[in-house]
């Protein structure tokens, strides 16, 4: 039977024989092929390394705008709003300043 739709591709990879005999393995205890074991960790990776992509670039966006007006909140700003946080006193964000 052909799983592949018109929206996949195949791609081959090598594995060395203990990773691929450890995938064998976990796929029978969870009744799954090593190919949908496989798929299902290529997406998951693929999403953290978009995950990642986008904190450093909210991360640069964040240094630009702050080369560019100057504005912050200080370190003890900060950790003071953060101590706050599931207390019955939770303060507000700090207000960025120059």
């Amino acid at each position: 039977m052909n799983t592949m739709t018109a929206s996949t591709v195949p791609m081959s990879i090598r594995l060395d024989v203990t990773a691929r005999e450890k995938l064998k393995a976990i796929a029978v205890r969870q009744k799954r092929t090593p190919h949908a074991l496989a798929t299902e960790a290529i997406n998951q990776l693929i999403a953290q390394k978009e995950r990642e992509y986008a904190w450093h670039e909210s991360c640069d966006a964040a240094l630009k705008h702050f080369d560019e007006t100057g504005l912050h909140a200080t370190h003890d700003e900060v950790i003071v709003w953060m101590d706050s946080w599931g207390t019955d006193k939770e303060l507000p964000a700090p207000v960025c300043h120059l």
